[in-house]
């Protein structure tokens, strides 16, 4: 499995090296992987933790942190080859999780579609090429406080994606 999110964080990947990590958002998307068993040890919010993803990796739309979180969609097209390039470099690729709805509209321009065949929709599935993209609300700190997304609702996401892979 591949996630996929926004951007990396001015606090998280861009401090750690390591996607999510020091951010809110990694103690959604890390306990999550761990419980499903995307991902084995423990977060600690360090890259140096120890936690080893399993089956899965992670990646972002968009290469550089973006002024105010918010990509320009320059940035956003111009950053599709790299997330094209990732997808390509994993010939086993089944499910690719899209964290919100410019990450799902980037994978769909990645796959080679236009994003008004694949309509982003909080735990929507899409089957697009060879792989199934599945969509959730991103779990930042704001979608979750605002109960716009629960870690309950993105745990179901992430356990029908292992559903999916058959493990």
């Amino acid at each position: 499995m591949l996630v996929v999110g926004l951007a990396p964080g001015l606090k998280g990947a861009n401090r750690t090296g390591r996607p999510f990590t020091g951010d809110y958002a990694g103690i959604i998307l890390y306990n999550a992987l761990l419980k499903h068993g995307f991902a084995q040890g423990e977060y600690k919010e360090r890259p140096d933790d120890g936690l080893k993803l399993t089956d899965c990796r992670i990646t972002n739309a968009v290469r550089c942190v973006p002024p105010q979180n918010k990509p320009e969609p320059v940035e956003i097209k111009t950053c599709n080859a790299f997330l094209k390039n990732e997808i390509a470099a994993m010939p086993k690729l089944k499910v690719i999780l899209s964290l919100g709805q410019i990450s799902h509209n980037a994978v769909v321009r990645a796959l080679g579609h236009k994003a008004t065949q694949a309509k982003f929709t909080h735990a929507a599935m899409h089957r697009l090429n060879d792989i199934i993209l599945l969509d959730s609300y991103h779990c930042s700190r704001y979608n979750i406080h605002t109960r716009v997304l629960t870690p309950e609702m993105f745990g179901e996401v992430i356990a029908h994606a292992r559903t999916l892979l058959g493990r």
